[in-house]
């Protein structure tokens, strides 16, 4: 498949880059800062400002989905959004955090007592954006929240999938590694199983 990442350069897009990769998927990678980017076999690396909705359109345009592995800003999602509609690509992928997620029923982890502000401030845009494209019906969405703790670790493919609710492992942790993580991502770009709903990976 052809597969547009925005933001191959993080954390986590750098793992989802590489697993597309290894699955012999071709990836334009799309990023601020192309000096980051080192070329690899499959990859076509761009340069884009998100708010330069025409340059990024022209981008993804041809692509079977769009992944999108940012730092949360509602401005910057409402530009992949409308520059997706116009290129007439409807698979949208975005990778979201944690605190969305329900630790019983109607309560996010975000709204529980001692979630820590620092986090909360960088977390509460993450939950906007998960609010607006729940109101999106033009394109085939998908959002992907990860468990609690996500870090770089043993890619094992052995994982759950949930839906809203946040998942914990058999010592009462939220985990799952980053490597693990973008197996799941890719899995969905592949045989998508959650058009237009979130979903989370977790051990």
């Amino acid at each position: 498949m052809k597969i547009a990442l925005i933001g191959a350069t993080g954390n986590i897009g750098a793992k989802i880059l590489n697993e597309a990769l290894e699955r012999a998927h071709k990836v334009t990678g799309i990023v601020r800062n192309l000096d980051k980017l080192k070329g690899r076999n499959g990859l076509t690396a761009k340069q884009c400002d998100l708010a330069d909705e025409k340059k990024l359109a022209d981008l993804v345009k041809g692509h079977s989905a769009v992944i999108v592995s940012v730092r949360h800003d509602l401005n910057d999602v409402r530009h992949v959004y409308a520059a997706c509609r116009s290129a007439g690509v409807r698979r949208v992928l975005v990778v979201g955090g944690a605190a969305s997620l329900e630790v019983a029923p109607g309560v996010m982890l975000i709204d529980t007592p001692g979630f820590p502000d620092q986090i909360k401030v960088q977390a509460t845009p993450a939950v906007e954006a998960l609010n607006h494209i729940r109101m999106e019906t033009d394109l085939e969405w998908s959002f992907v929240s990860p468990s609690i703790m996500i870090a770089p670790g043993e890619r094992t493919g052995k994982f759950r999938i949930g839906a809203d609710e946040l998942l914990k492992d058999a010592k009462g942790e939220s985990r799952i590694s980053q490597e693990d993580f973008a197996i799941a991502i890719i899995d969905e770009v592949e045989k998508p199983k959650h058009i237009r709903k979130r979903f989370t990976v977790g051990y």
